[in-house]
């Protein structure tokens, strides 16, 4: 009886552990990376460098956010600020500052880092110049969540389509993903882009090294992809 009453406890342990749940220790997720790249700027960020302005043939043309490029209101092109970033434009040879919505892409011309309105480069005194060195700081960002940005890196422009897709196969069996973009005015100029890289960082390398490896003129700068 005694040894009848041992066996069944012993079968009762046996079940019961089988029964418990086991626990498994799972990996701690990993945290983000402390070298994650700035994605997009900030309002404080400032930058420096040349500004021109374009008024015809580009007035009355859509813009690259979609609206009718009007050159008598204060807006400007950039090539890698969102849209609707509005920054402010301080003209460093007259000390005179405007304030001007990004709605455009541009300059595409190496060295220069705004295009203004009519009305802006006015309000700044640069029309009779023509360009004017300028610090630009971001003063507002876009309303609402922004899309994912894409950035690529334009190493030249022509007035032939036939020249920039004979360059875009010569930079695709270099560089991989190339594109050839117009750029309508009095004269379409047709971009030639290489690279679509998720941060301006990535596109900046690409940008070196395009340059390093002797690229057309030795010229390539970055720009924004609005997909």
């Amino acid at each position: 009886m005694r040894r009848g009453l041992f066996f069944a406890l012993a079968v009762g342990l046996v079940l019961t552990g089988c029964g418990r749940k086991k626990h498994v220790r799972l990996p701690r997720p990993s945290a983000p990376s402390a070298r994650a790249p700035k994605i997009e700027p900030k309002i404080g960020d400032t930058e420096e460098g040349i500004a021109s302005w374009y008024g015809h043939p580009y007035h009355g043309r859509q813009a690259a956010d979609g609206e009718i490029y009007d050159m008598e209101k204060l807006v400007a092109a950039h090539r890698t600020l969102p849209f609707h970033t509005w920054v402010r434009v301080h003209n460093l040879d007259t000390s005179k500052t405007v304030d001007v919505e990004i709605i455009d892409r541009g300059p595409f011309i190496d060295g220069r880092i705004i295009d203004l309105s009519h009305r802006a480069a006015q309000e700044v005194a640069m029309i009779g110049p023509g360009t004017a060195r300028v610090r630009i700081e971001i003063i507002e960002r876009p309303p609402g969540p922004l899309p994912v940005p894409h950035f690529s890196v334009q190493v030249a422009a022509y007035s032939s389509r036939q020249t920039a897709e004979q360059l875009q196969r010569e930079m695709a069996s270099r560089y991989g993903t190339t594109q050839v973009v117009p750029r309508a005015g009095s004269t379409t100029m047709w971009r030639v882009l290489v690279g679509d890289e998720s941060t301006e960082e990535a596109a900046h390398a690409l940008a070196e090294r395009i340059r390093s490896e002797g690229g057309p003129k030795g010229q390539a700068f970055v720009v924004r992809l609005d997909i």
